[in-house]
């Protein structure tokens, strides 16, 4: 038996070179954990060797990928009107990466679009070996490897609308084929209406930090009510239908607070979740002097929302104290009445105003003036270091890197059934009212598509789906703060450009349109 190397692109072995030559320049030596080592005969690919390794593996892989705050999370959150990264003295600056993603000027060139295209596209090569039959997994195992797969092109198809795809006997001479829009679509739906017979079926608090049914159906329902992007035409029973069977698996909207729900306890809500760390949610954009006992270093001053989004919260425009809000999501600041152990002087929610230490003292910035959260930036460069609201929603008294990031959660559910409901000439008013009531705040009249997409991000800020319901509700290349005023209205920035070095490793592939 011989090992060979198989790159799922060409260019992923270059890529790797160039990355080596960047930290030494003597240590050019390959080693197998770099790249995908395939186990071969003189026949081909024979399998993986140990499909339950391998399935434990790529679970690995992709909870590394769902853990960054760049890459996959910049390109659904970052890009959208919800978060963004300015630059603060030369804080964040990083040659623009952050900055062109939220003014939407981004090139093909751009460093989280290569990544994210070759994690993603290296998720799908993976799985597909352990589909293989010549792997011989278990009908459970191999529904896992699909539902994995699924996931993956997934947002191949969201990001890039069409995917590249590879056999596992084509070595890499043999240039990927590439699926069109409803071809991927069609290669998801197989993947996820065959997994789903096999996956097991596992309620709220049970082992849902791998697939089940009612993960698979929860994806379902994200390809289905996205569909008329990918193949023409929505399929809104579809989604119903799903977000049924995820009912009949015991989930259910979350009557506890609503930031309880993202504890690593257990609640009726979390359907899938990765033991990813949470710190980068909790850090990223909490002050310097913002600590932890476990974090005594403080926050990195980065991650802040805009004013728009803030404003989209029932309650206090410039104020978040106790009492400000007229909703759970939008959280609370401590001020010195009521910091303590129990919040760490740290809010929950979105930070703004002064903003104190644990024992009650108002905090200062590295200046020695106030640490006062403003509203408004000066822009998305030239910021002082106290602008910006910051978002928390994650907290570090739950423990500041702890391994508990949700991914898939019932109330988007809920809300996706909403707006199925509204979509066939149906009344989504009762469904988001009947969420908004557990959430503390006030009744809608009637729901319209403008309410229900505002609902969503009032729901599920930070849930890595921003950028998703921007796009299916028309809203992702209309105008916002910082936003270069050539990208308002470029609607062909619907999706990324494929990146440059993918188009050069394989000429099956052409570049999207306006690229």
């Amino acid at each position: 038996m011989k090992k060979t190397f198989l790159n799922f692109m060409k260019s992923i072995f270059a890529i790797a070179l160039l990355s080596t030559v960047a930290v030494s320049c003597t240590d050019l030596e390959l080693e197998e954990s770099d790249s995908i080592i395939l186990e071969e005969t003189d026949e081909g690919f024979a399998g993986v060797a140990d499909v339950q390794a391998s399935l434990d593996q790529l679970y690995n892989d992709l909870r590394g990928q769902l853990e960054d705050q760049a890459n996959f999370f910049a390109l659904n959150e970052v890009s959208t009107d919800e978060t963004l990264v300015p630059t603060r003295g030369t804080d964040w600056g990083d040659n623009g990466i952050w900055r062109t993603l939220h003014t939407h000027s981004w090139s093909p060139s751009h460093q989280y679009l290569l990544a994210v295209w070759n994690n993603l596209n290296q998720n799908v090569f993976r799985a597909t070996q352990i589909i293989d039959q010549r792997s011989a997994p278990s009908a459970e195992e191999k529904a896992q490897a699909q539902y994995l797969r699924a996931f993956s092109m997934f947002f191949i198809l969201d990001l890039w609308g069409k995917a590249p795809f590879r056999e596992v006997d084509e070595g890499s001479d043999v240039d990927p084929r590439v699926l069109s829009a409803q071809e991927t679509y069609d290669f998801i739906l197989g993947d996820l209406t065959e997994a789903v017979n096999n996956l097991p079926s596992v309620g709220p608090g049970g082992a849902n930090d791998k697939a089940s049914k009612a993960a698979a159906n929860f994806l379902l329902a994200k390809l289905y009510i996205n569909a008329d992007r990918y193949s023409g035409s929505a399929n809104y029973q579809g989604v119903i239908d799903a977000v049924d069977a995820i009912a009949a698996e015991g989930y259910a909207l979350e009557s506890m607070p609503y930031f309880d729900i993202f504890k690593s306890d257990s609640d009726s809500e979390t359907i899938w979740w990765v033991p990813a760390s949470t710190g980068n949610l909790i850090w990223n954009g909490l002050h310097y002097n913002q600590i932890a006992p476990d974090n005594t270093g403080g926050g990195w001053n980065g991650f802040s929302t805009l004013a728009e989004f803030y404003d989209s919260f029932e309650g206090d425009p410039n104020s978040n104290f106790v009492g400000d809000a007229g909703d759970d999501r939008r959280g609370w600041v401590p001020d010195n009445t009521n910091a303590g152990p129990d919040n760490l002087g740290i809010g929950y929610g979105f930070l703004i105003g002064q903003q104190y230490a644990e024992n009650g003292s108002p905090l200062s910035n590295r200046s020695g003036q106030p640490l006062d959260f403003t509203k408004e930036l000066t822009g998305i460069s030239g910021n002082a270091e106290e602008k910006g609201i910051r978002m928390i929603k994650y907290h570090p008294v739950n423990g500041s890197f702890t391994g508990h990031r949700i991914v898939m959660r019932y109330a988007d559910a809920h809300l996706m059934k909403a707006e199925a409901m509204m979509r066939l000439g149906g009344d989504a008013t009762a469904m988001v009212n009947e969420l908004r009531s557990l959430r503390n705040t006030s009744t809608l009249g009637s729901v319209s598509e403008s309410d229900l997409l505002a609902e969503r991000g009032r729901e599920l800020w930070y849930e890595y789906w921003r950028r998703n319901d921007l796009i299916r509700f028309d809203q992702y290349t209309r105008d916002w703060d910082y936003k270069l005023p050539e990208s308002v209205g470029a609607d062909f920035r619907n999706l990324f450009p494929i990146p440059t070095t993918a188009l050069l490793s394989n000429p099956n592939l052409e570049q999207n349109e306006g690229y």
